[in-house]
């Protein structure tokens, strides 16, 4: 049975970020079902939320999202 999760990350805004974060959610077998997008006060700091739905356990694509150089944080939201 699938479960739906959702992920704050806060992360640099760079042209091949969002590219990034996109591949790592397909490799681990997420499927994504939400995307937004926006940028801090600071404009070079990017808040995306992610919502995904998968039967793999979310610690996986939350471990790798937090591995990726230009991401400072990965939160999983209360559903």
């Amino acid at each position: 049975m699938s479960q739906s999760h959702t992920l704050l990350i806060g992360a640099d805004d760079k042209p091949e970020l969002l590219e990034r974060l996109l591949r790592i959610v397909r490799h681990r077998g997420f499927r994504l079902t939400s995307l937004d997008m926006h940028h801090t006060d600071d404009c070079n700091v990017v808040e995306i939320t992610l919502q995904v739905t998968s039967d793999r356990p979310i610690a996986n694509l939350q471990s790798q999202l937090d591995k990726l150089w230009d991401v400072s944080h990965v939160r999983l939201l209360p559903q």
